[in-house]
């Protein structure tokens, strides 16, 4: 398995295996950023997992007023899910609870595409009547009156069919401290590439898991192949000199953006070196039998 050696860092000859998912993306806005970031980090909230979330979300990036439909501070956010039905289920109701509650919030479409899902067309019935519709520059607005004012809201918002979850990279440190240094670095790379979203909190996940259990009823449980503390009881994918990994998982819009992004967390992680941040890096995978998407870690190296 090993691979490659740079700056120090180990990089094993291995792939990160993702799957193919639904997703779609909004625009918050709001009348200044903190409100903005409140509306969104409310809406993103428990979505870190399909598994028990029902959808994976987070931000983007952060517009300037220029770059909103609306001329304020603003967020695109991203979703995804496993079905376009989820994937609406949760739209809708993160957008209703989150963002149609935040004072003088907006939401727009950000994501162009064919196939589209209800936004502001079902959250429109909130206004019991009321609400306007708006036709402007070839976008349908539906205007729900609340009680600073409206909730301005676009009809609908596209949908993708060729999103993909699950990129991932493992880094294996010395201690905790080098590890979250190292997840800090790529996870700070990683979110600057456009069109994708780490959806654990601050990018970084601790509790990496396989498929599967000994207890009935669980379809995951921990890594333990990964589990310092079982390295001696276990199938173990830690030398002796590893005692602390962290995950980063990634979801994109495309599959493209998930390679840039997984390949400019790499780059930081070499950077930063061995004695600082990782000795080690690997990707999960599942024998590339189950997702249709590899991303081989020797061909993302600067």
């Amino acid at each position: 398995m090993r691979g490659l050696t740079a700056n120090g860092v180990a990089v094993d000859n291995t792939f990160a295996e993702a799957f193919g998912m639904r997703a779609t993306a909004i625009i918050v806005t709001a009348p200044t950023r903190k409100w903005a970031l409140e509306a969104v980090r409310s809406m993103i909230g428990f979505a870190t997992s399909v598994i028990g979330c029902g959808c994976e979300a987070g931000i983007d990036m952060e517009l300037a007023a220029s770059e909103t439909p609306d001329g304020r501070p603003g967020f695109r956010v991203m979703l995804f899910a496993v079905s376009s039905d989820e994937l609406q289920k949760q739209l809708l109701k993160r957008v209703g609870q989150c963002v149609l509650t935040s004072p003088g919030s907006a939401c727009f479409a950000a994501l162009d595409a064919t196939d589209r899902l209800k936004l502001g067309s079902a959250l429109r019935y909130f206004g019991d009547g009321w609400q306007i519709s708006k036709k402007l520059g070839g976008r349908h607005y539906w205007r729900v009156p609340v009680m600073d004012g409206e909730f301005v809201c676009e009809a609908t918002t596209g949908l993708t069919k060729d999103a993909v979850g699950g990129g991932n990279l493992l880094l294996l440190a010395a201690g905790n401290d080098q590890a979250l240094a190292a997840a800090e670095a790529a996870a700070a790379a990683m979110q600057a590439v456009p069109g994708i979203i780490l959806p654990f909190p601050g990018g970084v996940v601790r509790s990496g898991s396989k498929i599967g259990s000994k207890y009935k009823g669980m379809i995951a449980s921990t890594n333990d192949a990964y589990a310092p503390t079982l390295r001696a009881q276990v199938a173990s994918a830690l030398t002796a000199d590893i005692n602390a990994v962290l995950e980063i998982v990634i979801d994109g819009e495309t599959s493209e953006a998930v390679a840039a992004s997984m390949a400019a967390g790499l780059r930081a992680v070499i950077e930063l070196g061995p004695e600082r941040g990782a000795l080690r890096v690997s990707a999960g995978n599942y024998g590339g039998k189950l997702g249709k998407f590899q991303y081989h870690l020797k061909d993302l190296l600067p």
